[in-house]
């Protein structure tokens, strides 16, 4: 495993640190920066994007990282009254502590192997966000932006209902120390200011679950293996995959098969 400044890069972290500007610079001209931002990112390592955001108007920085080394290392090299490291596992924090200086964006390049626990924080506490750019695996780019066919499921219409996203620049192994064994992609999102209600919300997400869960197979397959009454389904649609629908239609079948449950 390579090192960095001295530092052992550690597998069971995913540590993959960016080494080249553009990407960087790419990162933060996609999103407002203003003397009255908030910005926090995950995982900041030796801090290659710290630095530039810091180069920035930004009015504070919030860094969380997880590895001892890295946050020693931070801590003992930046001395910009807007910076504060945060020495804990941000899937564990108390999103209260983001409250007083919302709206945050998000400038990240996530550990990949914590990419969807990340993002379902983000989705629980975006109330608090306003955009961001993320880096994440080519393949998780792809698949949050599908709107059909292969690849289109679950985490497309989770994420697509509640963020706006953009797919930026597509990022070789090569930028990398050391280079990763897949291609990465940087991702634009924002909040979106109107999320229409779906009625039992919680139960509509399993149930979406269950209309993917073999993608391949038709509605009327999936559904046999499952609680719901496929009767009261047009024949037309049971015919379907349910990767050939959009959100809209979905959420049609849902209120038709939830009034049975």
């Amino acid at each position: 495993m390579a090192h960095v400044h001295g530092i052992r890069l550690k597998k069971e972290f995913g540590q993959h640190f960016l080494r080249e500007q553009r990407y960087v610079d790419s990162m933060i001209s996609a999103v407002q920066i203003t003397n009255n931002t908030s910005v926090f990112e995950v995982g900041p390592g030796d801090g290659f994007l710290t630095h530039a955001i810091l180069a920035t108007r930004v009015a504070r920085l919030w860094s969380f990282e997880i590895d001892d080394d890295w946050a020693t290392h931070l801590t003992s090299t930046i001395t910009d009254a807007r910076f504060k490291l945060v020495h804990q596992n941000f899937l564990d924090i108390d999103f209260s502590m983001f409250a007083e200086h919302q709206p945050w964006t998000v400038l990240a390049n996530l550990p990949y192997l914590i990419t969807f626990p990340i993002l379902h924080k983000l989705q629980e506490h975006r109330h608090l966000l306003k955009e961001g750019v993320i880096m994440v695996q080519e393949e998780v780019a792809q698949k949050l932006l599908k709107t059909s066919g292969k690849g289109y499921g679950y985490p497309s219409l989770f994420f697509q209902r509640f963020f706006e996203w953009r797919l930026l620049d597509k990022v070789p192994p090569s930028a990398f120390i050391p280079p990763p064994k897949i291609f990465s992609r940087l991702l634009y999102f924002k909040t979106k200011a109107h999320v229409p209600a779906i009625k039992d919300e919680s139960r509509f997400w399993e149930f979406i679950k269950v209309c993917f869960k073999q993608p391949r197979r038709t509605l009327l397959n999936n559904l046999k293996q499952s609680h719901y009454d496929a009767d009261r389904v047009p024949a037309d649609v049971l015919k379907l995959r349910a990767q050939q629908m959009n959100i809209d239609q979905l959420v049609d079948l849902w209120n038709v098969l939830n009034t049975t449950v």
